[in-house]
């Protein structure tokens, strides 16, 4: 399933230098030390915000924390909770536009458990859309979120590209810009929901490295061009507890209904702006 930033269809129609890679670099590979916490069993604990702006006072910020579990290609599974606010304006344009009701529910507390393809959500958002006996809806065929909006520093990939795009390097606090058509080469996250761009912007970024050479933080951002504008996004991610023992576990099946039973009466999309 293609990733896009939910509440796109509420606020879109309302409104680097060419550098030299530094001499300095990490005395411990980074993108080995990732490479050998994707273990089955374990996982890391994040902590992330993320703002779009779609200019004209039109904007949305959400926040997201949990578990992410691992396997030996990568992310396998993530226990997440979110929050999403919507500005001012974006909610006074959208009661215009009747859809004053989605934002509200849009803004209220999600969790989300996915695996193996499908996402199972829980929070408002979906309760009105319950039958009685069941807490969960199931919505399959979908990706898992992504730690950070704009960089997946979870993807071995993605970490060489933006180590070998570093402009300077001290101290563990590794600095760099990337363009976006090359990240969507190497980024699957990223060639996902933001491939498609009209013409090639530049990513900036700040990875802060421990002293094993696993990523604690990342902070991105980025003016995208869209077909009539661009969106300005910037997120921030924190890990922790890197390599903890984690297994995430499954609503029991006799409470998760299948959002393909529901009509119209849930959203059609995974809610919040992570999946």
């Amino acid at each position: 399933m293609k990733r896009t930033i939910v509440g796109a269809a509420v606020v879109a129609g309302l409104v680097q230098l060419n550098a030299t890679p530094a001499q300095a670099a990490p005395k411990i590979d980074p993108v080995k030390a990732l490479k050998a916490e994707l273990v089955r069993g374990q996982a890391v604990n994040i902590v992330a915000t993320v703002k779009a702006d779609y200019g004209r006072g039109v904007s949305l910020t959400s926040g997201m924390d949990g578990t992410i579990g691992f396997g030996p290609r990568g992310e396998i599974a993530s226990d997440l909770s979110q929050t999403l606010s919507y500005s001012k304006e974006a909610v006074r344009s959208a009661k215009k536009l009747g859809l004053g009701d989605d934002v509200e529910l849009q803004q209220t507390p999600v969790r989300t458990i996915s695996s193996a393809g499908d996402d199972y959500v829980s929070g408002p958002v979906v309760d009105e859309a319950l039958p009685q006996g069941t807490s969960w809806v199931r919505y399959r065929g979908t990706d898992l979120p992504t730690s950070n909006m704009l960089l997946e520093v979870l993807e071995p990939a993605t970490l060489k590209t933006l180590l070998t795009s570093r402009t300077s390097y001290r101290d563990g606090i590794l600095k760099g810009t990337v363009k976006t058509d090359k990240l969507a080469k190497v980024s699957r996250s990223f060639a996902s929901r933001f491939g498609n761009l009209p013409k090639a912007a530049k990513v900036s970024y700040t990875l802060w490295l421990n002293g094993d050479g696993l990523v604690q933080r990342v902070a991105a951002k980025a003016v995208l061009p869209t077909g009539d504008g661009s969106l300005r996004v910037e997120s921030d991610t924190r890990y922790s507890d890197w390599g903890r023992e984690a297994t995430i576990l499954l609503p029991l099946e006799g409470d998760v209904i299948d959002r393909s039973r529901l009509d119209d009466k849930a959203p059609r999309l995974t809610p919040g702006v992570w999946s």
